[in-house]
């Protein structure tokens, strides 16, 4: 027989410890995340990074400008027309079509210039084309 009945405590959870660990959590992924707007971000132009061959083989090459004028070889084209510019690199070149073709497009050149002017050359049967880029300043 029990004559001192024992008092119960009500158990409870310390909240303490709990609340210290999702705050240590939420300043962790504060940290750790970075706020970038994908809207802002900025597209620039490929950069080479390799310097200049050191022989220069003879090539034709095609000059685009930002309003879309094709120039072939430092002479500009009667128009932009990519038939216009096929029979300039035809007559240019004759039957040679292992001579590389470089193409030297602006930076507000449309892609869709810059495609037919591929599309001419592929279709021309030349293999060898090359794409001009931006050299990095170095600082």
């Amino acid at each position: 027989m029990n004559l001192h009945p024992r008092i119960l405590s009500e158990p409870s959870i310390n909240l303490t410890s709990l609340i210290d660990v999702v705050f240590l959590l939420l300043i962790f992924f504060m940290v750790s995340t970075s706020f970038t707007k994908e809207s802002e971000m900025k597209i620039t132009l490929p950069q080479a990074e390799v310097e200049t061959p050191a022989s220069i083989d003879p090539s034709i090459e095609i000059v685009i400008t930002a309003d879309g004028k094709y120039f072939l070889n430092d002479r500009e084209l009667i128009n932009s027309d990519p038939a216009t510019l096929r029979e300039a690199i035809s007559r240019e070149v004759g039957e040679d079509r292992n001579m590389p073709i470089t193409i030297r497009a602006d930076g507000n050149a449309t892609h869709q210039s810059v495609v037919a002017a591929m599309d001419v050359a592929g279709r021309l049967g030349f293999a060898n084309l090359n794409i001009v880029t931006v050299t990095p300043d170095k600082n």
